[in-house]
């Protein structure tokens, strides 16, 4: 039986001198440049694992932006969640969570920063990258920066709204 587990990443955007940015983590064990993120705690769903996440990583205070998304039926009772961009499944290696080789099923958000100054300090490197340095840095996982490359087309759309 192979174990999954819910996570969440956020890539955290912020306009600086009219330049559109975004936030990447240093991640030790896997030494490259990531979005922010990691695991749901039982106490939490999705949405709020990828705020809390944003903000211990980071240090930033963020907003969630809407992924794409069918609107509701006028009169849906629910209490409705952030849509994330992307739900992915990706194998991952031994951690502190599983002691195996597990799956994490990753809801990968987006997020404004109103200032690219944190509000607390950090618990991880952070560097904040423009589109061109996203292309170009070689330490960012391939994975992360197809979506980070595709989210730069799309964002900046959000953030007018």
């Amino acid at each position: 039986m192979v174990i999954k587990e819910p996570t969440a990443s956020t890539f955290v955007f912020c306009r600086e001198a009219g330049t559109l940015l975004t936030a990447l983590v240093w991640h030790p064990r896997l030494e490259c440049w990531l979005p922010s993120g990691g695991h749901v705690e039982s106490t939490e769903n999705t949405e709020e694992a990828a705020i809390r996440e944003a903000r211990e990583e980071t240090g930033l205070n963020v907003q969630l932006l809407p992924g794409p998304v069918a609107p509701l039926p006028s009169g849906y009772p629910h209490k409705v969640l952030c849509a994330p961009w992307w739900t992915t499944e990706m194998g991952a290696s031994p951690d502190n969570h599983t002691a195996s080789p597990h799956i994490h099923v990753d809801h990968v958000f987006a997020a404004a920063a109103s200032s690219a100054q944190p509000a607390v300090a950090p618990a991880r490197t952070v560097r904040w990258f423009n589109r061109d340095d996203i292309t170009e840095e070689p330490g960012i996982a391939q994975d992360s920066r197809l979506q980070a490359l595709e989210l730069f087309g799309q964002v900046p759309a959000v953030l007018e709204r």
